[in-house]
């Protein structure tokens, strides 16, 4: 991912964009439904019931991802899998029995191409400090977390445009930033925790909107996962670019 910084400008250019889910994560309510429940947010009826369009996992699911991420790259103990399985605000919470951490663009690409031909449902997560719990799976969903994929490639001193990938934390990309004499337009209460991956595909504001602008309007590309495996590039240290579609 591209992104362009603030000398105290900035840009922060590539990121290795969160994937496309195999099925969208959205909750709804409504004002009713939590009033009637003292408060706790209900899922839509549509959601009570489990897709039986998408597979079950298996053993030798597993035993495949485990071969293209290596054991530190799978997670299957109860322990480490439930922070995945709640939202930061413990309104949300899902039964996902695996957890993938993959740590280049190549092994997401492997895993949802596998994912979409086995019908296996997935949800990208980030720092999962999200409190609409979009990133928490609804059922037993497999989660796609992006903690490994946390490189900042450099920064140009002339353009200030810096390459990063999406899971690198906020703070930590403004550090490294201001130790170079450029600062993040984006500072927000989760920047501990949160990615850079998940700011921009939620166009987060924080603090800085005002002075700064639009997150979306510092991004200069992009390079995205589909849910098929297949990968999209749109990385480009020039601004201006009038090809093909707006995405």
């Amino acid at each position: 991912m591209m992104l362009s910084c603030s000398s105290r400008a900035w840009i922060v250019r590539r990121w290795l964009g969160r994937p496309s889910m195999l099925r969208p994560s959205l909750r709804l309510f409504s004002s009713s439904a939590s009033s009637s429940s003292g408060g706790k947010r209900q899922r839509p009826k549509s959601s009570d019931t489990r897709s039986a369009s998408f597979a079950r996992l298996t053993d030798d699911d597993v035993s495949f991802f485990r071969s293209v991420l290596g054991d530190a790259g799978v997670l299957r103990e109860q322990s480490d899998i439930a922070p995945f399985n709640q939202d930061w605000l413990g309104s949300w919470s899902g039964e996902c029995p695996l957890v993938l951490r993959p740590g280049s663009t190549e092994e997401v690409s492997k895993v949802l191409a596998y994912c979409n031909e086995r019908k296996l449902a997935v949800v990208p997560q980030g720092g999962n400090t999200g409190m609409v719990g979009g990133s928490v799976p609804l059922f037993d969903e497999i989660v796609l977390s992006l903690s490994r994929m946390n490189k900042v490639h450099g920064v140009d001193k002339y353009s200030g445009i810096v390459i990063s990938d999406a899971g690198v934390v906020l703070e930590s990309l403004n550090a490294y930033l201001e130790e170079r004499g450029f600062i993040m337009p984006l500072d927000l209460g989760a920047k501990g925790s949160c990615h850079i991956g998940g700011n921009v595909a939620t166009n987060a504001g924080g603090i800085r909107y005002l002075r700064y602008g639009s997150l979306h309007g510092t991004v200069l590309g992009l390079e995205v996962v589909l849910a098929d495996g297949t990968v999209l590039e749109n990385v480009s240290a020039l601004r201006k670019d009038n090809t093909e579609y707006e995405l």
